[in-house]
């Protein structure tokens, strides 16, 4: 297999997407450039694991070899456009420029078990989920994965903060962008390179059936966490447009088949909107649903948007909610309302770049 012609490993300018690259593929590049097969792994170990953003840093690689790496291959350093700080906590939002001039959101979370990273897979989102800014402008691409790792990279270099657990849920469907979802969470977890467990990574979906079937045959050891948002499928349809195509009952077996192959628990994230799916019979709706699964409710108020008129369920309300579902004997939590004085909502600073309000 020729790399230098495979388009998913091009990147700018044609060249080869160095940081997209396995130690196989690596090898391979370095038998291509009349390199010996020794600096893969010295390459792999300044990009994975010392998180390298220029070749210039690499201080074992020759100059002859930087040379062709500079002609042939492009390494993906994204460029911090503007960093938010929460004065509420320790939460960091940050906007990524990348290479083609699109901007994408990463948000740094300290926690007491340590530090953890939600990033993007796509620039946008074609989900349409009604109250969600990252969707409001469809979608522009999907990210390599070399630009959803460094958005794990940068923060770690711009915060000097080792990242514990990372969470694809920023903007963007990841069973969307599956094949650089699959390359991205491969190249996270190599033992050779960055070495993070898949234990530690959790990827959220709106429900796209076939990609949760297909990820639960690749017996990963990464957690599922579903936006469910509704416990019918009439409200739903109102929230969720993806819910036109895949029922909840469709849904939740994909579940329970990704559970049964991987025994990697289930987190059902549920955004409260006042007035409308906070209500008893909502809570009581949904603990039928979700009776006997081994899971976990996530609630979370949901983030206003401007373009939209929904509002969260006050603590009052979520708490009530709670109380439902814990009496049918379901683990549930209330999220925790981390950086809510800065732009927390995905896509919500994004858009306000792209609206020139920055």
């Amino acid at each position: 297999m020729n790399f230098m012609d495979t388009e998913i490993l091009k990147i700018k300018d044609g060249k080869t997407d160095i940081k997209s690259l396995n130690l196989d593929e690596m090898k391979e590049l370095m038998k291509q450039l009349g390199e010996p097969a020794f600096r893969a792994g010295q390459l792999y170990e300044w990009i994975h694991v010392k998180m390298a953003s220029d070749y210039d840093e690499m201080t074992n690689i020759p100059k002859s070899l930087k040379q062709k790496l500079l002609e042939n291959c492009y390494l993906v350093a994204l460029k911090s456009v503007e960093v938010q700080e929460s004065k509420l906590d320790e939460t960091k939002k940050f906007l990524f420029a990348l290479h083609d001039g699109n901007v994408i959101e990463s948000v740094f979370m300290k926690y007491r078990f340590g530090v953890s990273v939600c990033i993007s897979s796509q620039v946008g989102c074609r989900m349409g989920c009604r109250f969600c800014a990252s969707t409001l402008d469809g979608v522009v691409r999907s990210l390599t994965p070399s630009e959803m790792l460094d958005q794990i990279y940068s923060i770690s270099r711009i915060t000097g903060q080792k990242v514990s657990r990372v969470v694809v849920m920023g903007s963007g469907e990841p069973l969307d962008n599956y094949d650089n979802l699959l390359k991205f969470i491969h190249l996270l977890s190599d033992g050779n390179g960055h070495n993070m467990s898949q234990r530690n990574l959790t990827v959220s979906t709106c429900g796209i059936v076939p990609g949760i079937y297909r990820l639960a045959d690749e017996k990963l050891q990464i957690n599922l966490a579903l936006s469910l948002h509704a416990s019918s499928d009439e409200k739903r349809k109102e929230l969720m447009p993806i819910a036109n195509t895949y029922s909840i009952s469709e849904v939740l077996d994909a579940c329970r088949a990704y559970f049964d192959k991987t025994g990697r628990q289930l987190t059902f994230e549920y955004s409260l909107v006042s007035g409308v799916n906070d209500t008893d019979e909502d809570a009581e709706r949904l603990g039928d649903l979700l009776s006997g699964l081994n899971a976990v409710v996530n609630l979370i108020p949901v983030n206003p948007i401007k373009e939209r008129d929904y509002r969260p369920t006050d603590r009052t309300g979520a708490e009530r909610f709670k109380n439902k579902l814990e009496k049918r004997r379901i683990n549930v939590t209330i999220r925790r309302e981390m950086g809510r004085d800065i732009d927390g909502a995905c896509g919500q600073l994004r858009r306000r770049h792209l609206e020139g309000n920055i």
